[in-house]
Formats: C-alpha cells, sequence, structure tokens
C-alpha cells in the first residue's frame, strides 16, 4: 500500500493530521512507513438516521473508517483510531505494522473518519436539504457516538484495549473516556486536549474568517472554489503548525517537508498548494467541531471540565508537544492534574505540533517507544 502525500494525503486519503500530520510533514518517509503497515480495509457504515446534538437529524448518515489486522474470537483486542483534522483512516499509519506499536499481528485496529472529511458525511457529499453550510453542526460527541453504534451494532464489540488519537483525534479520545468510561481501558492523547481553550478558537475563528470573507464564499453558497479564501486559509495556517523556532532554525530544509528550499517557496506551499483542493464547508464544518470541544459541557457535570475529568476510569497517556502552538503543553498540565490515572509525558520537539503526528524522526521513534511501554503495561 502506498500513501499519496500532501493533497492526496489530506483529502483522498485525506490529510493525516490535523495538522495534516506526519504523512503531511514527511511524504516520503510516510510512503516508506506504509509499505511496512499492514493493509488497510476500507468499509463505511451507514446509519438510516443519526440525530445530531444540534437536533438535526440526518438521513443515511455515513462513517468511512478502515480496519488493520484481525478481530479475535472474544472480541478484545481492539484499539480505535480516531483522526484528526480533515484526515482520513490513514492518519496513524506510521504507527502501525508487525513489530511496530500498533502491532496487527496482536490487535484489530478500527481506523474512523471525522464528519466532514468529504468521505464520511460531510457538508461536500450530502444531498439537499443538508447540503453545504445547512450541515448539522457536528461536535466531538456526535462523532464519537455515531463510532459507539459502529463498533457495538456492526462488529459487536463492546470494549476497547485503548483509543489512540492525534490532535481532533485526541479530543476523540478523552470524549470516550468520559462518555464510555467503561468501554476504553487506555487513552493515548497525541497533540490534542479535553477543551479547545479560547486561545485555540481565536485562532480557528481567524482562519474560517479567512474563508468567509471572500466574496465568491457566498455564505458557503459557492458555486466555485473561494480560492482567495483558501489562499488566505494556508496563510493563517503556517505560523501555527510548527514552531517559532521551527522557522528561525529553517527547519524547512531538508529532503521531505514542506517542498522547497526557501522561505518564498514554503510560503507559496502553505498558500496555493496545502489547502487548494479542499472544500470549504468541510473545513469550517471541522474546525467548528474542533473549537467546540469541551468533555465539561458533556451531560451530567453541568460544564465542569474539573468534574469530567475527574471521572475518567482508564488509564491515559497524555503527550503534548513542548512546542505546540495549538495545544498548548500548559493547557495539558492544567487538565492533568484532574485526571486519576494520567501519565503526562511531553513531546520535546521543535517541529510543534507536527511532532505529534510523528512529524519529525526523534519525534516518531519518542512516541512510538512511548505508546509501545504504556500498551505492554
Amino acid at each position: 500500500m502506498t500513501i499519496p502525500c500532501c493533497l492526496r494525503v489530506f483529502r483522498v486519503s485525506v490529510v493525516r493530521c490535523c495538522f495534516f500530520l506526519w504523512a503531511f510533514a514527511c511524504p516520503k518517509a510516510a510512503a516508506a512507513q506504509a509499505a511496512t503497515s499492514d493493509h488497510a480495509a476500507h468499509h463505511t457504515f451507514v446509519l438510516p438516521s443519526f440525530t445530531f446534538e444540534d437536533g438535526t437529524a440526518l438521513p443515511q448518515t455515513k462513517v468511512s473508517y478502515g480496519t488493520y489486522g484481525h478481530l479475535n474470537a472474544k472480541k478484545d483486542n481492539v484499539i480505535l483510531l480516531p483522526s484528526s483534522y480533515m484526515a482520513d483512516h490513514h492518519d496513524n499509519d506510521w504507527l502501525i505494522g508487525p513489530g511496530l506499536a500498533l502491532d496487527t499481528t496482536k490487535y484489530f485496529l478500527v481506523a474512523t473518519e471525522l464528519f466532514g472529511n468529504g468521505h464520511s458525511s460531510s457538508p461536500s457529499n450530502t444531498p439537499d436539504p443538508y447540503h453545504g453550510p445547512r450541515f448539522p453542526r457536528a461536535t466531538i460527541r456526535d462523532n464519537v457516538q455515531a463510532v459507539h453504534r459502529l463498533l457495538a451494532d456492526e462488529l459487536g464489540v463492546n470494549h476497547l484495549v485503548a483509543v489512540l488519537g492525534f490532535s481532533m483525534g485526541a479530543e476523540q479520545a478523552f470524549q470516550w473516556a468520559v462518555s464510555y468510561p467503561d468501554f476504553v481501558d487506555r487513552i493515548i492523547a497525541l497533540a490534542g486536549t479535553a477543551r479547545c481553550w479560547p486561545h485555540g478558537v481565536v485562532r480557528l475563528e481567524s482562519q474560517i474568517g479567512a474563508l468567509t470573507s471572500d466574496p465568491e464564499f457566498k455564505e458557503g453558497n459557492y458555486t466555485s472554489p473561494p480560492k482567495q479564501g483558501l489562499h488566505l486559509f494556508g496563510l493563517v495556517w503556517a505560523p501555527w503548525l510548527t514552531s517559532q523556532q521551527w522557522w528561525h532554525d529553517e527547519l524547512w530544509r531538508g529532503p521531505t517537508w514542506p517542498p522547497g528550499d526557501t522561505f518564498q517557496a514554503v510560503m507559496a506551499y502553505f498558500s496555493d498548494s496545502l489547502f487548494a483542493n479542499l472544500d470549504a464547508n468541510d473545513l469550517i464544518l471541522q474546525a467548528r467541531t474542533w473549537e467546540r470541544h469541551d468533555v465539561g459541557t458533556s451531560p451530567g457535570f453541568n460544564g465542569s471540565i474539573e468534574r469530567a475529568l475527574r471521572s475518567i476510569r482508564a488509564r491515559v497517556l497524555y503527550m503534548p508537544v513542548q512546542t505546540d502552538l495549538y495545544f498548548p503543553v500548559s493547557d495539558a498540565r492544567a487538565e492533568a492534574r484532574f485526571i486519576p490515572r494520567v501519565e503526562l509525558v511531553p513531546i520535546p520537539s521543535l517541529w510543534g505540533h507536527v511532532a505529534g503526528g510523528g512529524g519529525d524522526e526523534g519525534s516518531k521513534r519518542f512516541i512510538s517507544e512511548k505508546v509501545a511501554a504504556f500498551l505492554r503495561r
């Protein structure tokens, strides 16, 4: 299996990350890694009707997902891998394969795709009256509940060894631990928190504003892509993805990612290539899903994130990135105080958010070792 690079990993293989992942950050390395991982079988689970938290009952709601390895007779070897921003089920391929942290000779891996990625039900692929800006306001809890239906109704799975997620996948992992405390033994949160804190909301709203300010956006009813908005969306994204020192030390210079060995080439990549073939309504839907997330607003906790985090029974491996600007390590430390059985293990890297998806070789090794050891325990 070969994982296509860049835009295909972003949409057809839709971006690997919230970031954009390791395959996004290192397309050649991703392709090499993919060669060692088991082939993913792709599936689509269809719910005849699914009611979102906003009250919308969407007919024929689709959850796209991939599976790796084999489900054992007891159905007790399952690890769930929820995807990150605009990613598909190849989001965590760099961790998957015989002898790797997510060993397919031991585990059955179910890798799910968020609403809004263009494969699962999304603004871009849902017919009227729910097409485009009329798509339901999907939340992280909506995604978790739909996947619970997939596991229980489609696969007959009623317990998980672990939930591992990067970025928005980590948001889902925390929600699983709060919404279904007896369903999962462990969660592994890579570069993502249990709430999108205000600083993150400001960033995401600035990116959304870049899209909606384009006259061609037409309140989401565009007939051709809002190209200027997508251009600005990429420019706003660029300074947040890695770290300030990554830019200072010119770590873009190298054989893999991003394409180009000059500052101008890197900027052009972000502004003109990174999001060029993606749907603006899909981008906005997932950004809003991201920014609205807060486990404290789950039923029964009256908006208290402290109470929600204290309710977690699963063991938690919490791995923020020291230089992440999306999900700062300070937010992770503040949350970890309330989680009963947590190991807080910051990832030492200058690659910022990208590091949480294994974006540099040092982070890849560090995460792989910690995840493998955590699962062995």
